[in-house]
């Protein structure tokens, strides 16, 4: 994270890379046009792929990143994907499929056997997320993908909530894992931007050219602003990561909170599945209160440190009540996800602790 993608290191060369302000570039150099690669892309995608161990590609978006990869497979195609991944993939998936570009079919993908049943019904990719958002279901991604790879499927893990740092889905048998750069690898809620990376030359190519063809891509100064955030995900997921399950066993003992869904608690039904297959638990926790929707909405307009927005993985805490967007309706209503940040851990948990109490008394 610290080290990669310095670009030049003689003397008087900057130690940071420059961002390239052009669109184009004289002719008779390794680069001709903007839409294509500058210098800023190529150090990020050296971290990421260094990270992940494989090549990236950096987009303008995590929605690009995925639009990307769906758009190598034929028309006609099938997908399937985690019932409860990220909201944006299945609204992406049921759009393409309600007008006949592909088919889609949803499986509980903690259920291993069953997933790869569903696989075996003609599928072509097999679409990951574990930890699920916003469920946080950790799926067996090492036996899935050898599933799905002796039914001749191709497997894609969308690694946003853990980061190559906790979890390397490519390792574990994935060709393509995707990223919300947005999220925790830029870590600062200023910028959107996505990110995939492939073990395998094919899988790179087709999404490069993808990317140049539909023009999925970012400016070079979100790419610096990305790369700058990277250097740090390594401290920054380590604070979250340690105040998050510390609010984790708080959270599922206090008497206005009814579960609590977090990898690092003993009860959770991945629990010991996580433990192997990642090396932390991750800074991603929902929990579901008493008093329904309407208890949930109160606490986030109660809260005072903790921010009641959308997105996750800056320094900041974010939590929401998920199930106010369309397409989560299998998510409770009174499901709250807390995307926990670097504060100090009091101050988050009496920011929570007021909250859940005015809650309660509404």
């Amino acid at each position: 994270m610290v080290a990669a993608g310095r670009g030049r290191e003689g003397p008087g060369d900057p130690v940071n890379v420059p961002i390239p302000l052009t669109s184009i570039y004289r002719t008779g150099g390794s680069l001709d046009y903007g839409r294509d690669s500058n210098a800023v892309w190529e150090a990020l995608e050296e971290v990421l792929g260094a990270l992940e161990g494989g090549r990236a590609l950096v987009f303008g978006s995590g929605m690009a990143a995925i639009a990307a990869v769906v758009e190598t497979l034929a028309v006609g195609a099938t997908v399937v994907v985690a019932e409860d991944a990220y909201n944006g993939t299945r609204h992406f998936l049921h759009d393409l499929a309600g007008r006949g570009r592909l088919s889609m079919v949803t499986a509980d993908i903690t259920d291993t056997a069953a997933t790869l049943v569903a696989c075996a019904q003609g599928a072509d990719l097999l679409w990951l997320e574990s930890p699920t958002n916003p469920l946080l279901a950790v799926a067996d991604l090492a036996a899935l993908a050898e599933g799905a790879h002796g039914l001749g499927l191709a497997v894609v893990v969308d690694n946003t909530f853990a980061t190559p740092l906790l979890q390397r889905p490519l390792d574990l048998g994935a060709d393509v894992v995707v990223h919300s750069v947005t999220k925790f690898l830029s870590g600062h809620s200023d910028l959107v931007m996505g990110a995939a990376v492939a073990r395998q030359d094919g899988w790179w190519q087709a999404l490069s050219e993808r990317r140049s063809v539909y023009g999925g891509v970012p400016g070079p100064l979100d790419a610096f602003l990305a790369l700058r955030g990277v250097r740090t995900l390594a401290v920054r997921l380590e604070r979250a990561q340690e105040n998050a399950g510390e609010l984790a066993q708080r959270l599922a003992g206090h008497p206005w909170v009814t579960r609590v869904r977090y990898p690092g608690l003993a009860d959770h039904p991945g629990h010991e599945l996580a433990a192997r297959q990642m090396r932390g638990f991750g800074a991603m926790l929902a929990f579901e209160v008493r008093g329904g929707a309407a208890g949930a909405d109160a606490v986030c307009e109660a809260v005072r440190l903790c921010t009641p927005a959308t997105s996750l993985g800056g320094v900041e805490t974010l939590i929401e009540r998920r199930a106010r967007w369309g397409g989560e309706e299998g998510t409770p209503a009174d499901l709250l996800r807390l995307s926990v940040g670097i504060e100090a851990l009091e101050d988050l948990w009496s920011d929570l602790d007021q909250a859940l109490a005015v809650s309660a008394a509404i």
